[in-house]
């Protein structure tokens, strides 16, 4: 392991250098002018903590629970798109990692290797993430194989009625697997390790679609069908719906606002994760990290709340959990070391932010993760609500 991967930070640079750019832009970039995808980063820097000294820092613990499993630490791998571009067979070297790391790893409908692929090569459960689809009949055939896959927890995205316009993948012509032209031959060329590696698996393709509806069978006639896929009539209604057809552990993603907090409150899922998509949506938003108090507020005990975008550091993982977010999750931190280095990369990712997060617990003067609060924090610092 590369004795400079020490934040990470380090990784990133590394992901950028071995991934060709359409692939690592899409994983690190926004949409419109991104400065939603900025602000998620650079709002944690207005949040201080309460330094504690001459407190006893042994033994400590980050264990802790989210929607009743135990984890090493309250930090999920989110569900990311294209995964298996990064490196060939990423989902499947992610959920390896987070499995033997004892977190969770939840895998995107747009994955490139399937549900079947993932849990034929893991032995605990993992969580799938869902898109709600205007083909009804595929989305309740997709519940249903995340069932047969032992899946554990449904992830639905209600943020994705419309796809935000991402400047970078017009720009880049991004496709899975790469549209052949002098723009991707060109990208291609100057990573030659990706390329040899991605020889070798036959996962290239969204392996949750390609053969699981009717007519869509190659990449083109999978860009027409996924290109009026996303459905723009999405309703609370649906949500019941789904919830009905799943019948297991339901968290859904993407809320910011405390009404809408509260609506999902009431549908009786599991769990919400206040996300703005990474900045990927709707730009000129709020980051999710100030809208995170507000809707603690709003839903007090009555759901599960979590929490998604811009954490880049332990230190933001312990600010989320002190504002009132029971777990967190990571995106583009582990896409970063499964670029940099595969499965080990993610490892790396997941041990930096653990070092990260139990050093500066210990200099708050907490010996439990459980009992970390807005005690911790310096008030004046923390977001408006």
């Amino acid at each position: 392991m590369p004795t400079q991967a020490l934040e990470i930070a380090d990784l990133k640079r590394l992901a950028k250098r071995r991934v060709p750019r359409m692939f690592y832009d899409y994983a690190d970039s926004g949409s419109w002018t991104q400065s939603t995808y900025r602000r998620n980063e650079t709002a944690f820097q207005d949040i201080l903590f309460r330094q504690r000294v001459a407190v006893d820092m042994t033994n400590r613990s980050l264990a802790t629970q989210m929607i009743g499993e135990d984890i090493t630490m309250p930090v999920a791998l989110a569900p990311t798109g294209l995964t298996g571009m990064q490196h060939p067979d990423g989902e499947i070297l992610a959920a390896q990692a987070a499995e033997e790391f004892g977190v969770p790893f939840t895998l995107s409908t747009m994955s490139i290797c399937s549900l079947e692929a993932v849990a034929e090569k893991t032995t605990r459960p993992f969580w799938f993430q869902l898109y709600v689809m205007r083909d009804k009949e595929f989305v309740s055939r997709l519940i249903q194989r995340a069932k047969d896959a032992g899946c554990s927890a449904l992830v639905l995205t209600l943020d994705l009625q419309i796809l935000g316009q991402r400047h970078n993948d017009l720009r880049n012509g991004l496709a899975a697997p790469p549209k052949v032209n002098l723009s991707t031959i060109m990208q291609l060329a100057t990573r030659p390790g990706w390329c040899f590696r991605m020889l070798g698996t036959q996962h290239r393709g969204f392996g949750n679609i390609v053969g699981h509806v009717s007519g869509v069978d190659d990449l083109s006639s999978l860009g027409a069908w996924t290109a009026g896929q996303f459905d723009p009539r999405l309703a609370w209604s649906d949500v019941e719906d789904i919830r009905r057809q799943w019948g297991g552990k339901l968290i859904l993603k993407g809320i910011m606002d405390p009404e809408d907090a509260k609506m999902a409150a009431k549908t009786g899922a599991d769990a919400i994760i206040v996300s703005n998509h990474g900045g990927r949506q709707l730009d000129s938003a709020e980051s999710s990290i100030e809208a995170l108090p507000a809707v603690v507020d709003a839903v007090g005990s009555d759901i599960e709340v979590h929490f998604d975008g811009g954490i880049r550091s332990g230190q933001d993982i312990l600010k989320a959990r002190c504002l009132g977010a029971q777990s967190t999750y990571i995106g583009r931190p582990f896409l970063y070391g499964l670029g940099a280095m595969g499965k080990p990369g993610v490892t790396r990712t997941l041990e930096i932010l653990q070092n990260e997060l139990d050093i500066t617990m210990a200099l708050c003067g907490e010996r439990d993760i459980n009992d970390t609060g807005l005690h911790n924090l310096v008030s004046r610092t923390v977001p408006a609500t």
